[in-house]
């Protein structure tokens, strides 16, 4: 507005069409477009990364061995529309309950959401920088291995502990 003082932000570089920037505060994942939905990811790619639940204690343990469809470089999905038929036990969340987000990396957008939290500050819809997930050191990028590269009875041994899983 002309003469308010008051800046109009920019639109979004990952999704311009949205008029609220800050959807993400105000809006239920339940009632998010698919734009808005499909904006939350920042491209971690920790989500396609092989896990493992202890079964005694419920705890899940990240493995550095990704999916075989995941770009280890990008960090984002190479068949993203045929994930589901091509790796039958792959996820789509909205198909899931927000409690089943637990597994989901302490950092990922749909599940802070689900803990009623804000995202993080070097996330994309806040900065409007795609990269920062990877100069945060919060990526799979240069940290992964595909899974045809080991033996699937050896997946214990690549078992991870990172800052911030």
């Amino acid at each position: 507005m002309v003469g308010t003082g008051k800046k109009t932000p920019p639109p979004s570089p990952i999704c311009p069409a949205m008029t609220d920037l800050f959807f993400w505060r105000s809006t239920p994942l339940a009632a998010m477009t698919d734009s808005q939905w499909e904006s939350l990811c920042d491209g971690c790619g920790k989500c396609c990364l092989n896990k493992l639940e202890d079964e005694d204690t419920g705890d899940i343990h990240y493995t550095r061995v990704a999916c075989q469809l995941l770009d280890l470089k990008t960090c984002r999905c190479t068949d993203y529309a045929n994930r589901k038929t091509r790796v039958p036990d792959c996820l789509d969340l909205r198909e899931l309950a927000a409690d089943d987000f637990n597994w989901l990396p302490t950092t990922c957008a749909y599940r802070l959401l689900t803990e009623q939290k804000d995202l993080p500050d070097w996330h994309h819809l806040k900065t409007g920088r795609p990269g920062l997930v990877h100069k945060a050191n919060c990526s799979v990028r240069g940290r992964a291995i595909h899974e045809s590269a080991i033996d699937p009875d050896e997946l214990e041994e690549h078992i991870i502990q990172w800052a911030n899983p």
